[in-house]
């Protein structure tokens, strides 16, 4: 075909078309840009085609639950084939349209809630796995290979222009309309109201091609909330470690919390434990994080600075707006939070990562990918990933990077800290240290070209367990780091496999570290060292400013 019998507008062209039949089945019901919840399914059917890519938003939190029950109820003899692009699958209806016959094909980060039924799915062949990815690589795709035809948002209020709020919870929906808008595909959002005025715009109106107020306020989920009544001694103990033989050894600043409850034990002991240490001012400064409740006491201690967040966390509204100067607070008062960009700052601008897994294997590799789970990663790869584009130094960085390269004939660079926090028994006793990760057998019953590892063991630093701490920065082989990690892995059955002479050396060497060896005292090691020790000692640390969710609520 000669350059100049080529069409070169067909996805325009294709757009319109779609538009059309929307507009003219919904007739007078359309105001503007505004569709009755009750047409959603018209609207739906009209706009979509068999084998489109559609991008629906589930989020670690946000959820644009609305779009996505309507979707599912779509009539799979006129919706069909589907390729689902989702960041969380989060809800039963992120799978319903796999199961009714409306999708086939998913590109996903993360199903926690959802895991088992994703592996059944995958199983049965009503599911095909594109791949799993991060939440950074999957929304780089969106741009280059898998632009949404259609893309289904949530957004906090749009005005009659379709001009978007998306308030605290901004979380995934800059990307995705962003990729979905400039490649001639078709924006649908559910928003909480339609206002005159907006506090302020987030998303230009000219991108956005229907607004449809849900019945309901789309659902959030209070992922990183955690009450710490359910903090255990242990907890405390790893805490204690982590904050004087990591934080403090390193001078640590600039980092990330993975979520659970190794990591808001630490957050609970930086005005406690840290200042004891005199760490003031000296640790834990500016941080990629959501908004943790648990970290309340350690802001309200003058720990924190500044705090960039991938969304907003359920009941921290009135606490952010009350702290401009820790959070990215808008002219409105209330946060902004952006996924992609802070999963960007937390690759190149944090010197650590540290958070918990499920298995780790010989040679450090980490998975959350159980046996009849397909979990996927979410943000912890990305996270827990050294950057290797780095050019800026900081003192944790080049600490590191010492360490690692120190005897080899390299060019000078840094390293970034991940660190991976674990108990040596997880729930039901089941060992978190093996000799084989789960991921190889998932990976083989799912057809997958490679293990769904989360964190690869070349980018872990340091694991940290009750045992103790194993520096892998400071192994010069690879039977080395094994028996560092055989000798933080306690009873389990990698732990009693170990050479304890070989370990022994190891620990003359300042490879692994016993609490002792750092000074940390166990016998202090008690809930009593925490900063809150419930729900309602965080509302009190907050002024009366944090209103948690109702289920964190006994009284």
């Amino acid at each position: 075909m000669s350059a100049g019998s080529k069409v070169w507008n067909t996805l325009q062209s294709n757009r319109d078309s779609r538009l059309a039949r929307a507009r003219s089945v919904l007739g007078a019901a359309l105001d503007g840009k505004a569709v009755p919840s009750a047409r959603i399914g018209d609207l739906l059917h009209n706009v979509l085609e068999c084998g489109d890519r559609v991008c629906l938003e589930g989020n670690n939190q946000k959820q644009a639950d609305f779009l996505g029950k309507a979707l599912a109820g779509l009539d799979p003899a006129r919706i069909n084939e589907l390729h689902m692009l989702q960041s969380v699958l989060a809800l039963p209806e992120h799978l319903d349209v796999f199961e009714r016959g409306i999708a086939s094909k998913l590109d996903f980060s993360f199903s926690g809630p959802q895991a088992g039924r994703v592996a059944k799915l995958v199983a049965s062949g009503q599911l095909h796995i594109g791949a799993i990815h991060t939440y950074l690589e999957l929304f780089s795709r969106y741009f280059i290979d898998l632009p949404p035809r259609v893309c289904l948002v949530a957004a906090e209020a749009a005005d009659r222009h379709g001009n978007l709020y998306t308030g605290p919870n901004t979380e995934d929906t800059p990307p995705i309309v962003e990729a979905t808008a400039f490649k001639n595909g078709i924006v649908i959002v559910q928003v909480n109201r339609i206002m005159d005025v907006l506090p302020r715009v987030d998303i230009p109106g000219d991108w956005v091609d229907f607004v449809v107020c849900s019945p309901e306020p789309y659902y959030i989920e209070p992922l990183f909330t955690r009450d710490p009544a359910l903090i255990s001694e242990i907890q405390v103990l790893m805490a204690m470690m982590a904050i004087k033989g990591i934080y403090a050894e390193y001078g640590v600043q600039r980092l990330n919390h993975g979520i659970g409850f190794d990591t808001a034990a630490i957050e609970l002991l930086l005005p406690t434990y840290a200042e004891s240490l005199g760490l003031r001012g000296k640790i834990a400064r500016h941080w990629a994080l959501n908004p943790h409740p648990a970290l309340i006491p350690a802001i309200e201690a003058g720990f924190v600075e500044s705090i960039h967040s991938f969304g907003s966390e359920l009941g921290m509204e009135e606490y952010i707006r009350a702290r401009p100067d820790v959070f990215a607070v808008g002219p409105d008062g209330s946060m902004r939070s952006n996924r992609a960009l802070c999963q960007a700052a937390g690759h190149y601008a944090c010197d650590m990562f540290i958070g918990s897994t499920l298995q780790i294997d010989l040679q450090g590799n980490s998975s959350t990918a159980t046996v009849g789970r397909i979990a996927g990663f979410g943000g912890a790869p990305n996270m827990g990933a050294d950057a290797r584009g780095r050019r800026h130094a900081s003192p944790a960085w080049l600490k590191a990077g010492r360490q690692a390269r120190e005897g080899r004939n390299t060019i000078p660079r840094g390293q970034k800290l991940v660190v991976q926090i674990v108990e040596t028994f997880r729930e039901h006793m089941q060992p978190a240290f093996v000799d084989r990760l789960d991921a190889w057998e998932l990976g083989e019953q799912a057809g997958f070209e490679i293990p769904p590892v989360m964190i690869y063991g070349d980018d872990v630093t340091h694991i940290l367990t009750e045992e103790g701490i194993a520096n892998l920065l400071l192994c010069r082989s690879d039977e080395e780091r094994e028996q560092a990690i055989r000798g933080v892995a306690g009873y389990t059955p990698v732990g009693m496999a170990r050479d304890k002479r070989m370990v022994e050396n190891l620990r003359d060497r300042g490879i692994i570290q016993r609490a002792e060896d750092i000074g940390v005292d166990k016998r202090l090691a008690t809930r009593d060292l925490l900063a809150a020790r419930n729900m309602k000692d965080l509302v009190r640390a907050s002024g009366g400013l944090y209103a948690p969710p109702r289920r964190f609520r006994n009284w």
